[in-house]
Parts: C-alpha cells; structure tokens; sequence
C-alpha cells in the first residue's frame, strides 16, 4: 500500500524542499499531544507542557483534533515562507469553504474517491459527517466545531490567535533553534536534486520515498498503509523537512490541494526505515509458535542447527525450514565457525518492532 504523486511532465523546478514554521507547529503540537509517539522529544514535551499556563493548554486541548490523531490540511502549507505570521497570513486569504473543510479533516474519512468533498458549510451530508465525528471525540470538541461551522470567520480568528499564542509561549525559541538544521537540510536536497536527479534526492529525504517510471509517466511513491492516489500535473511539489516529525511521513494528497510531502530530517538516526513489506514479513514470520521459541534461544546466543534441533526435539531440515523464514525477514544473522554455520537474533531489528517482544524473550 502506498501514496502515489504523478508528477509525469512536472519540471525540476517546480519541485522544491523547503522549511515551514506553520508545518513545525503543527508537528510541535502533535508531540505535545502525543507524546508516546515521540519518545526522543521526551525532554522537550516534558518541559513545554510543564510550563504551558493553564489557559493555553485548556485552549490546545479544544482544538487538538486538528493535530493529534489527524493532522489538518492548512498545517502543511503548500509554498512556505519565512515566518509563522506570514504563513497566517495566506491562511487568512483562504476562502472559508476550504479552510473549514481542511481544519476539519473532512476527506480523510470520506475514502479514495478521487473528486473534491464538498465543504461542510455547503453541503448538510458533510455537516453532519463533521459534526457526528467531533461528538465521537467529546463535548469540547463538539461544541468547537459546531461553533465553527456557525461562525467560521470568529472561529478561524481564533486559532490563529491560538497559534500566535503557542509562538510567544514556546515554538518561537523552538523554532530559532531548529531552523537552521530543516534550512540546511532543504539546500542539501535542493542540491542533490539538481546534481543528481530526483530519485537521489527522494531516497536521501526518506528510504520510504522513490521514483517509479515507466510508459505511463512518472509517480512518487510513498510508503505508508494507505492506498492513495494524486497528481501534480500542472502545479508543483514541495517537500518540508521537519526534527518533531519523526517518526511520522504525511502526504498530503487531498484532491484540488497542491500534493505536499513532510519527512523527517533524522529518520536515518535510529531505525524505522525499512519498508512496510518488510514489517509485514517479520510479523508474519514471528507469529508461528516454533519460530517464537526458536526466537528465544537465538537472542540469547548463537546456535548451529543441530543444537536448536537438539533443544526442541525436532529434525535439522525442520529447523532450516524455519531458519529461513527468519532470515527472509531480516531478523537473524548468521557466521561460520569451522564447519558449522551459527545463527543469532538480530538484537536491533527486533527491537524496531517493540521493545515488548523484545524484553519477553529476554524475560
């Protein structure tokens, strides 16, 4: 499953990587949100939301559904620019039809049809959708979004103010400190998209970005567990580095929006970059009982298949068979000692799909 962008005929300079305040913001707002989600932020969410006043956070808890489990259009702004305020500003020139139905979220739960969702101001199917939904996330959120459909002007002057609010507080100083890293980031993409084409710039902003061509043109393709389809045909992409979105990738591919890619400028630090596939594999591959066992002894030291078929009273062939399901999936590591061949849990890779696990086989 995957995203796909069709960028078939899109000029190189119509493709750009560059830093967004807003989309940091939005990011910011997320770990502070959800913290589990971002364990190396941990100091930092920890210190931001122990000196957030009171007023703020009530206010940020209101409205985090635009940031929490959904991240609202509007935060990922398609032509990014230097300054928080100024990023408001073209959110201030956006009709209120679109910007509602991108606070709200709206086409994220309407499934892959391919054509514009009619804003909930104007459309009483979409109405109800919206306000259905924010019921389902409590009485705040209900009653903030039913104000926002009844007075959508006093409402959006609201998060911005909001936003501007959350930048005197906190993201203001976060942001002096981060933007040089995400600016020198985009000119090294920038860089190797000119040197070296897009695919090179692609697979150094994320492993799970590439470039797919064939006699139906050319496509981006993100790795996520959607399936979704857009194009850029005619417009332009942009591509915003962010530090506080790691682990997450977003693709913003409504339809009628400019596609917009946010990556992680650390993913390569620690794990997380293999492939959905990938992942698939491994769980499959670890819910068999005897490979769980298996899995046991191995991460504790290596072992010949001989001994494991010793242990676990079954014959050599069975436990290759086994081995090599492990194996395929990127979960074991292997070495020679005279003439034997000694298999071992890799410690890592396991440890990238939960310490839990992990820590059971330990136990």
């Amino acid at each position: 499953m995957s995203v796909t962008i069709d960028i078939t005929g899109l000029p190189p300079e119509r493709i750009s990587f560059c830093p967004s305040p807003l989309a940091e913001l939005g990011n910011a707002l997320h770990a502070l949100s959800e913290p589990a989600h971002h364990a190396r932020l941990h100091a930092w969410t920890t210190s931001t939301a122990a000196a957030l006043k009171p007023e703020l956070a009530d206010r940020l808890h209101e409205a985090d559904f635009m940031w929490r489990s959904a991240r609202s259009d509007f935060l990922m702004p398609a032509q990014p620019r230097e300054t928080l305020a100024e990023e408001l500003d073209d959110l201030d020139r956006m009709d209120d039809e679109t910007f509602v139905g991108a606070a709200l979220e709206i086409t994220c739960f309407i499934g892959n049809t391919g054509r514009p969702v009619p804003s909930p101001l104007v459309d009483a199917s979409s109405r109800r959708r919206a306000l259905d939904l924010a019921a389902a996330r409590g009485p705040r959120q209900a009653a903030f979004v039913d104000r926002m459909l009844a007075e959508p002007a006093a409402t959006r002057a609201w998060i911005r103010r909001l936003l501007e609010d959350c930048e005197d507080a906190f993201f203001g100083d976060t942001w002096r400190r981060v933007r040089v890293q995400l600016a020198a980031d985009a000119r090294h993409k920038t860089e190797l998209l000119r040197r070296k084409g897009l695919a090179e710039a692609l697979t150094a902003a994320s492993p799970a970005l590439s470039l797919e061509q064939d006699e139906r043109g050319r496509r981006i393709v993100v790795d996520k567990l959607v399936q979704r389809r857009t194009e850029a045909r005619g417009t332009a992409l942009t591509l915003i580095p962010s530090v506080f979105g790691w682990p997450h990738l977003f693709a913003l591919y409504t339809p009628g929006w400019q596609p917009v890619i946010q990556y992680p400028v650390a993913a390569h630090e620690v794990g997380g970059t293999e492939s959905i596939e990938t992942v698939k594999l491994r769980l499959e591959a670890l819910a068999h009982p005897l490979r769980m066992n298996l899995c046991r002894t191995l991460v504790r030291g290596a072992h010949s298949t001989g001994e494991l078929a010793d242990v676990y009273g079954i014959t050599a062939p069975e436990v290759s068979r086994h081995l090599s399901v492990l194996k395929k999936a990127g979960l074991l590591t292997t070495r020679r000692r005279g003439r034997y061949v000694l298999h071992e849990l890799d410690h890592s890779a396991v440890a990238r799909l939960g310490s839990d696990f992990l820590e059971g086989l330990l136990r």
